[in-house]
C-alpha cells in the first residue's frame, strides 16, 4: 500500500479523492456556487470514503482513538438523521434494556455498521455491570 501523507485540508490535496457524498469534489464548493444554486444538501455532506481517508491519517498521526471514531463515523453516514437521534438516545445510559442495546446492535451490523454494532456491545456489557441496563 502507498504511503499516505496527511494533506490538510483535503480538499487542496492533489489526489483528487476528497468528494462528498453526491460526488462533487470538495474542491468545487463556494459560497458563491452555493448562492448561485449550483451547490444542494447533498453536495456538501461528508462521503465515508474521504472519513475513511482521515481516520487513515489520524492512525499514521498517532492517534488511534480519533481513527476509531472516524471509521465508525463512515459507517454512520448511510443513516438517516432521525435514525441517528435515535442511536444516540437509545445509548444514553438507563435508557435501553440490555436486550433492546443487543437489538440496537443488530439493526447496525444488518445496516453495514459493524464497528458502530461493536460499539453498542461494549457500552452494553458496561452498562449492565454498573446497573445501567438490565
Amino acid at each position: 500500500m502507498a504511503e499516505l501523507k496527511p494533506v490538510y485540508p483535503l480538499a487542496e490535496s492533489d489526489t483528487g479523492q476528497a468528494r462528498t457524498s453526491s460526488g462533487r469534489k470538495v474542491g468545487e464548493i463556494s459560497l458563491d456556487a452555493v448562492v448561485r444554486g449550483e451547490i444542494g444538501p447533498g453536495d456538501i455532506r461528508i462521503s465515508p470514503e474521504v472519513l475513511r481517508q482521515q481516520a487513515d491519517f489520524a492512525e499514521q498521526g498517532g492517534n488511534p482513538q480519533l481513527a476509531d471514531n472516524l471509521r465508525r463515523g463512515a459507517e454512520l453516514v448511510a443513516f438517516s438523521d432521525e435514525e441517528l437521534l435515535d442511536l444516540y438516545e437509545s445509548l444514553r445510559p438507563g435508557r435501553s434494556s440490555a436486550l433492546e442495546l443487543e437489538q440496537l446492535a443488530a439493526r447496525l451490523d444488518a445496516g453495514g455498521a459493524a464497528l458502530c454494532a461493536a460499539l453498542v456491545r461494549e457500552a452494553r456489557g458496561a452498562y449492565v455491570r454498573r446497573g445501567l441496563a438490565s
